[in-house]
């Protein structure tokens, strides 16, 4: 089939009488072939010409190509030039990260980037369809506050007309009441820490969901959360395997994610594993990343360790009946050493 398309040129080479052109749309990446003998010495001409970052339409017609990942390449039969880039500072070598990152603008039109921002897109919908199809009621709350949520003093400060606010770490308390209003609401928006760290479990901004659940217990909270992990995950494995492959992501081993059957492990457990395995852990601790890193290891899917001990989790949770040295709650743990990635 003729096509006419409008693209962008992240590489070319050229053989002789054949240009090899690799293309982008916002969409994927592709291969279009320019052959000398097939068009005018103008296009041809014109293709030779290109350089990175060029943007261009093209017509062409689409081939079967097993070597492609699409199974296709386009037969390129004429192109109208757009914008010929001159000096794009990314290029197709080695660049350190702080280089990426002051040219973050540019960089996201590489592969890498790319392919996370369309998998970030993918879990921001699997999300909000998620909840929307569990009755829920998308409740947004204001990301200045008066306070800190758990009275912690790491937050960002912002003289608000000469008074104090801050930029806000949770939307927590605003849920709280919007589940006293509308049964079961989530929050789903920016927070920031003003925490001087640099490692991946400390972020100064990024986006965070937080659904508030009235009338509902801990075992059919867990229910909700396993069912919301394993549909996110079972998105992204459906609508973006290209993406995936991107990135080199072994998707055999998200598939157990996706399947649920996730493990809750209480917290008296858990602290049994870590002594059995020789670590230094005594009950009444809380886990650092290594312990996580350990835990995780023991299994092939997303885990629960549940109700921790009163002292180390904050003093709004519902105390055990069963134990009151004990919260009822629960962290989510995820396989293959990444820790903590939900609580609640």
């Amino acid at each position: 089939e003729e096509v006419r398309m409008h693209v962008w040129l992240t590489d070319k080479r050229s053989s002789g009488k054949i240009v090899f052109l690799q293309l982008r749309d916002g969409t994927a990446f592709f291969q279009g072939i320019v052959r000398k003998n097939d068009v005018s010495e103008e296009v041809f001409e014109a293709a030779k010409g290109l350089r990175q970052e060029a943007s261009f339409y093209l017509t062409g017609t689409i081939h079967e190509d097993a070597r492609s990942h699409f199974g296709y390449e386009i037969q390129i039969s004429d192109l109208e030039v757009v914008s010929n880039n001159e000096g794009y500072p990314i290029t197709n070598k080695e660049h350190g990260i702080d280089f990426l990152l002051d040219h973050r603008h540019l960089w996201l039109r590489s592969r890498r980037p790319f392919a996370i921002m369309q998998i970030r897109n993918r879990i921001f919908k699997a999300t909000v369809d998620f909840f929307e199809n569990e009755g829920f009621v998308k409740f947004d709350a204001p990301l200045l506050m008066h306070s800190a949520p758990e009275g912690t003093t790491e937050l960002f400060h912002i003289d608000y007309f000469d008074h104090d606010a801050y930029l806000s770490q949770s939307g927590q308390l605003y849920g709280e009441v919007g589940a006293e209003a509308f049964g079961k609401i989530f929050t789903f928006g920016p927070t920031f820490r003003a925490e001087a760290s640099k490692t991946r479990r400390h972020l100064t901004e990024f986006w965070m969901m937080e659904p508030e659940m009235a009338w509902m217990h801990q075992d059919e909270s867990l229910d909700l959360q396993e069912r919301f992990l394993s549909y996110v995950v079972g998105q992204v494995l459906e609508h973006c395997e290209y993406e995936l492959s991107i990135l080199g992501r072994d998707v055999d081993k998200l598939r157990p994610a996706a399947e649920g059957n996730y493990t809750r492990l209480s917290y008296d457990d858990a602290v049994k594993m870590l002594q059995e395995a020789g670590k230094d852990f005594k009950w009444g601790d809380d886990f650092g990343a290594p312990d996580e890193a350990f835990l995780s290891e023991q299994f092939d899917r997303p885990f629960f360790i549940v109700n921790y001990p009163v002292a180390i989790k904050p003093f709004y949770m519902k105390k055990n009946p069963e134990n009151p040295l004990t919260y009822l709650c629960a962290d989510v743990e995820a396989p293959e050493g990444y820790g903590e990635i939900m609580g609640g």
